[in-house]
């Protein structure tokens, strides 16, 4: 499997690096994770600078597309020369945006026919672009799927393992990098978010 996290300029670093750490640890299963990204190397809003591992087109032939928000998620969804260079294909692709990840998703026209989440300060930009805004933590409709607020990251991630590979895989994921002490609770939690939705 190759899954795709798209890291733009102004990145949020809890959406990127919460859904990095946690797909690659399936990594024994054959998986790999490519930080995509329009320019070599992006900083985030709080000043870490990564290096891509791959350039953003590459999402487009992934088998799981994540689409990170950020500072700079508004500019990039009003971008066509941006945009164009996105072609994902949820027939074909797992593909899930995190926060105001979700206004880029909307204006390539994904959320036409599937409400979204997102966070409370992208909502209102989200409404406005056309979308249906759910308030709550995680949606998907197919292979199409949105989480709002940092730490919903982990449904996301969840919810793509649990898709191109088990349950069970996810719930050993989820126990991994659960806290010591909530490690039951927490998988718990997660898997009741997201089993409606698989």
């Amino acid at each position: 499997m190759d899954i795709a996290i798209l890291t733009f300029e102004g990145f949020n670093e809890m959406d990127t690096f919460v859904a990095l750490s946690m797909l690659n640890r399936m990594k024994p299963c054959g998986w790999h994770i490519h930080l995509c990204s329009p320019n070599d190397h992006v900083t985030s809003m709080n000043g870490v600078t990564v290096k891509a591992h791959q350039p953003i087109e590459f999402a487009n032939h992934a088998d799981a597309v994540l689409v990170g928000s950020g500072k700079s998620s508004r500019d990039i969804a009003r971008n066509g020369d941006l945009l164009r260079r996105m072609m994902f294909n949820p027939e074909k692709q797992c593909i899930g945006s995190q926060c105001s990840g979700a206004l880029i998703l909307s204006s390539l026209g994904l959320f036409q026919h599937s409400p979204a989440c997102t966070d409370a300060t992208t909502k209102p930009l989200l409404i406005e672009s056309g979308a249906t805004v759910l308030d709550q933590a995680f949606y998907a409709q197919g292979n199409l799927a949105s989480a709002g607020g940092c730490l919903s990251s982990q449904y996301l991630s969840a919810w793509i393992i649990a898709k191109l590979a088990s349950v069970e895989e996810a719930k050993r994921v989820v126990d991994y990098v659960a806290p010591i002490g909530e490690k039951e609770d927490t998988v718990e939690r997660c898997l009741k978010v997201i089993e409606p939705y698989l």
